[in-house]
């Protein structure tokens, strides 16, 4: 997950969603959608103090992807022992901010 967020740091927001769509890691769907909510967030003129944002000039300046809580099961296995399996799970954070348009 952190090498699909390593490649859309620092890109345009619109630029970054094509780039995530083409990539075959299941991480980046994850991404996708976070990135999606982010823009969707920016372009809600009640959250932004009246203002409302394109998609065309927001920049991703961070991506945090951060470990979360984990299931544990147990995998049976030969002569009486056990492995234990852990199921992953982690914590996406996006920052975006607005760049001046140059008209």
């Amino acid at each position: 997950m952190r090498l699909v967020a390593d490649l859309v740091r620092g890109m345009f927001a619109d630029e970054a969603l094509d780039t995530l769509k083409y990539q075959p890691q299941r991480g980046a769907r994850m991404l996708e959608k976070v990135i999606k909510s982010a823009v969707g967030n920016a372009q809600d003129p009640d959250q932004n103090s009246g203002r409302s944002h394109r998609i065309e000039e927001l920049v991703i300046t961070d991506v945090r992807v951060d470990g979360g809580p984990m299931f544990k099961r147990i995998q049976p296995r030969a002569r009486g022992m056990a492995f234990m399996i852990k199921k992953r799970s982690s914590h996406i954070r996006v920052g975006l901010t607005h760049i001046e348009s140059v008209e």
